[in-house]
């Protein structure tokens, strides 16, 4: 398989094996106008499988989306084929409408216009809770 170089844009690397797609998704890349690769179960030396998704684009990422999914992924941004900075996905303490209440009885059923907002409360389990209800996320 042969995948190019980019040249300026973002690659998203060591996602879990798996949670690319969803990345995909959730980042809505299928909407760019670019080239994006997706790299599904390739090998890794140290996490034995892993996703990786390539972006030929310098565009705004949800850096906070990434480390909800990815928590241990490595965000390269590559300019003129050179990588200028390397950062490390991490759990973000809040989420706001990446994720959805599922209480029936949660004010943002009935108040829709509310953002969805969910605060780390165990970061060794990788848990959320909504701010207004205290559900757990799924």
């Amino acid at each position: 398989m042969n995948i190019d170089a980019i040249q300026n844009g973002i690659v998203i690397d060591h996602i879990p094996a798996g949670a690319g797609m969803e990345l995909y998704k959730m980042l809505r890349l299928d909407a760019l106008d670019c080239s994006v690769a997706l790299i599904k179960n390739a090998h890794s030396n140290k996490d034995g499988k892993k996703d990786i998704i390539k972006i030929d684009a310098e565009i705004p990422v949800d850096f906070d989306l990434i480390g909800y999914l990815a928590p241990h992924a490595k965000i390269n941004i590559i300019r003129d084929g050179k990588l200028v900075e390397k950062r490390d996905a991490t759990l973000p303490k809040t989420l706001t409408n990446v994720i959805k209440c599922m209480n029936p009885r949660c004010i943002t059923k009935t108040e829709q216009e509310l953002d969805q907002i969910f605060r780390l409360t165990d970061p060794e389990n990788r848990i959320y809770r909504c701010i207004y209800c205290e559900t757990k996320a799924n």
